[in-house]
């Protein structure tokens, strides 16, 4: 069965960075369309990144525009989320997904567990 797991989140002071990972199993990873949400506590999941199947175009949410990068390594079956101006207002957990298509809604198919990424003032 399709697995996602998450891992790279902490506490971290504002202003400072954090790399999530996600590695994937038993899906042919480079068909599917990767893709990093989140949810903080009494709000919805809102989208993040995604990024195609080979990697080459890459969708943010405007409020992580300029600070988050999202990438993937094929041949690793994971995809990464790099944070860096981490805000306060990032804190949440961070969830990420996979389907066959591109969208930036929550239809995906397959999520993972979260990861609990919190940034202190």
């Amino acid at each position: 069965q399709v697995q996602l797991v998450e891992s790279g989140g902490r506490l971290v002071q504002a202003g400072g960075s954090l790399r999530l990972s996600c590695a994937a199993s038993g899906l042919t990873f480079s068909t599917y369309v990767m893709g990093w949400f989140r949810q903080a506590p009494g709000k919805e999941r809102e989208f993040v990144a995604a990024v195609t199947g080979n990697g080459r175009n890459t969708a943010y949410a405007d409020s992580v525009k300029g600070r988050f990068t999202i990438s993937r390594d094929n041949d690793k079956s994971t995809v990464y989320l790099q944070m860096n101006s981490l805000k306060p207002e990032d804190t949440a957990v961070y969830y990420c997904a996979a389907d066959r298509a591109w969208r930036q809604s929550r239809n995906y198919d397959y999520w993972g567990q979260g990861t609990q990424v919190t940034v202190s003032s």
